[in-house]
């Protein structure tokens, strides 16, 4: 988990000496969601700014820093969790001449976009995560968010900014910022326990829906475009078209080795599916140490189990 949070200043109303300031505070009230690190991004010509908190998790040494910009300077980027298959995109872009100077899925995500265009790279992304992304050759700024919206982003306006956040409360540290209770959204609240997207509590302020990607500034839109790029209508009827034909047995110990394979570290539910020992076995070759992790099974509570991978 990490926090993300910017603003771009379009009608540059802000001084240059004040953006910095302004996105810092934004960035610190989001220290729980990464406290690890943290970094700011200022392009004072045009009044944008990025903010970032870190958790460290796939990369832990300094080349990981956000917020990160590409290896040809186009693309800058902030983002929050984490792209699961980002070694085998690694590897495509590897063989397509692409070299890396860290082992994070930030770096990964920033190729990507320099090889396939943003909508494109976005539409292979598997994971969870939510990013704001700043292209200084078309100068837009893209927001993107996972298939299922396991990560949150927020969007909207204070005035003539355009602001953004992992959290609601970075909202209130721009100076801008005149909170307005949604009264629809309220109304959803009290009704639903739960306020739908793309609403929130707070009027002009929105929830970036799940799978979309919202694109705003440059020459082609005035008002921001939120455009999807993952059904899970389409999804679901192509599962129904091709059906997975091993075991459900099969279908687990794959997505055991799939972690295994990313470096993700899970506490594994152990069901009368698969024994202890069973997953030891796949996981102990891919392992060079074995540490005592914690399990599960459906009939028991946590218990400390050194010799079983989590």
């Amino acid at each position: 988990m990490c926090g993300t949070t910017g603003f771009w200043d379009i009608s540059r109303q802000i001084s240059n000496d004040y953006l910095p300031i302004i996105v810092q505070r934004m960035s610190k009230s989001l220290i729980h969601r990464g406290p690890d690190d943290g970094g700011a991004w200022v392009d004072e010509e045009v009044g944008i700014a990025l903010g970032h908190r870190r958790l460290s998790i796939v990369d832990l040494s300094p080349e990981g820093h956000q917020p990160m910009i590409s290896a040809d300077g186009r693309y800058l980027i902030v983002f929050n969790s984490e792209v699961y298959n980002f070694l085998e995109l690694r590897k495509q872009l590897q063989s397509l001449g692409y070299s890396f100077r860290g082992h994070s899925d930030t770096e990964v995500m920033l190729s990507s976009f320099c090889e396939w265009g943003v909508l494109e790279a976005t539409k292979g992304f598997n994971g969870m995560f939510a990013f704001a992304l700043w292209d200084k050759a078309e100068c837009i700024l893209h927001l993107g968010r996972d298939r299922i919206g396991e990560k949150p982003l927020y969007y909207g306006w204070c005035g003539h900014t355009f602001i953004f956040a992992s959290e609601l409360k970075a909202f209130k540290l721009h100076p801008d910022f005149q909170p307005e209770t949604n009264l629809g959204a309220l109304a959803s609240f009290l009704g639903f326990s739960y306020i739908p997207a793309p609403y929130s509590i707070y009027k002009d302020i929105y929830k970036l829906p799940p799978a979309t990607l919202l694109s705003y500034g440059g020459a082609r839109n005035v008002h921001p475009e939120v455009v999807p790029y993952w059904s899970a209508r389409e999804a679901a009827e192509s599962g129904v078209s091709h059906l997975f034909t091993g075991s459900e047995t099969q279908f687990h110990l794959r997505n055991i080795l799939l972690d295994l394979m990313y470096g993700i570290t899970r506490f594994w539910n152990l069901t009368g599916l698969f024994h202890t020992n069973s997953v030891r076995a796949i996981a102990h070759p891919r392992k060079k140490a074995i540490r005592p992790r914690y399990t599960r099974t459906s009939c028991c509570k946590w218990r400390n189990r050194p010799k079983a991978y989590s």
